[in-house]
């Protein structure tokens, strides 16, 4: 069988991707496939060209600091490999697509889309929930009105000097988390305890980007997979400092993933149950992977954070740590993950 494995991408998150995907096409390997790697923003696009042999693969590391990328050029490039008709050929020929794409247009949908309209099925979310659940507004408003718990947020217009009403009333009440409305909230994440540090946060918009601010929450930090419609072990996620943010996810021994997680069943069976609500929301379904955020408030009550429909697939993240709770090796996860209904089969 033949797979082709999508990572790197133009986003500030491409060296995770490729983490990711070559996580990923070792899988493939050790599962009998024959693998092809592909970084549609590199110059030449292929990685890798059908291998069963792990020394075929490069070995990715991930600085614990963001790296400066050029985007336009990337998505050029990005454009130019996936619409491609030797890259199509390639695509269409393959047993299994399988994009390890996170943020940039691997995250919004964007890629997903390239690979709709060529009528290349894929492993898992399709362009509309990877567009509804990178904009994080949109997804709340969508937890909420399905009975997912919630913090209550703002969202601050980016280039607004003045602080809302709103927002000076949740800074009344302690500290604020401020993150991008859109895109992936580890890569820029700050705590602003006054409306003076509120604005500096909120100088950091690069490109624009408005701001979603909400209440810091300071319990216990978890995180559910969800494979179709099967729940995922809770992980729990511990980090040195205040907010999980990029350096705490990269910087080896910051943080610590923990699975099962030492809960009672009760929160357990609650944290499942809200994670598989928040799956379906923002339309994924038994074809589709995903993997929820939670944070617990001062009473110990989780709230659910985010929905990420590309969460990564290294082999020491929070799917893998869920899937090592069930006695399962890295492949056996890729394995489950690739036996889910392909998005051609989804959308018929």
């Amino acid at each position: 069988m033949r797979a082709v494995v999508l990572c790197g991408g133009e986003s500030v998150e491409r060296a995770v991707s490729l983490d990711s995907g070559i996580s990923v096409a070792r899988a493939l390997i050790d599962l009998d496939y024959d693998v092809s790697v592909v970084d549609p923003a590199a110059d030449e696009p292929f990685i890798c060209r059908s291998t069963r042999n792990h020394d075929d693969l490069p070995r990715p590391t991930v600085a614990a600091d963001l790296p400066a990328i050029g985007t336009r050029k990337s998505q050029r490039n990005v454009f130019s490999a996936l619409t491609s008709e030797a890259m199509v050929a390639t695509l269409r020929r393959a047993d299994l697509v399988f994009p390890a794409l996170h943020g940039g247009w691997g995250g919004d949908g964007h890629i997903q889309a390239m690979l709709e309209m060529a009528d290349i099925s894929f492993a898992g979310a399709g362009s509309a929930a990877c567009s509804l659940a990178w904009d994080k507004h949109s997804t709340l408003r969508v937890l909420r009105d399905s009975g997912v718990t919630v913090s209550r947020w703002e969202v601050h217009p980016a280039g607004d000097c003045q602080v809302r009403s709103g927002v000076l009333s949740m800074l009344d009440d302690g500290p604020v988390v401020v993150k991008l409305l859109a895109g992936t909230s580890y890569s820029t994440l700050f705590l602003a305890r006054g409306a003076d540090e509120l604005a500096a946060a909120s100088s950091e918009s690069a490109g624009g980007e408005d701001w979603l601010i909400s209440p810091f929450l300071p319990g216990r930090e978890f995180t559910v997979g969800v494979l179709g419609d099967h729940v995922l072990p809770v992980v729990e996620i511990e980090c040195n400092g205040p907010l999980y943010d990029f350096e705490a996810k990269n910087r080896p021994g910051a943080s610590r993933r923990r699975s099962p997680a030492d809960v009672t069943s009760a929160f357990r069976v609650r944290l499942q149950e809200q994670a598989l609500s928040a799956h379906r929301a923002v339309g994924l379904g038994s074809g589709e992977y995903s993997r929820v955020d939670f944070r617990c408030d001062n009473r110990g009550e989780p709230h659910c954070l985010e929905v990420n429909a590309c969460p990564a697939l290294r082999t020491g993240g929070g799917l893998a740590a869920a899937a090592n709770a069930l006695g399962w090796t890295f492949p056996k996860l890729i394995e489950e993950i690739a036996r889910l209904p392909p998005s051609r089969l989804r959308s018929a």
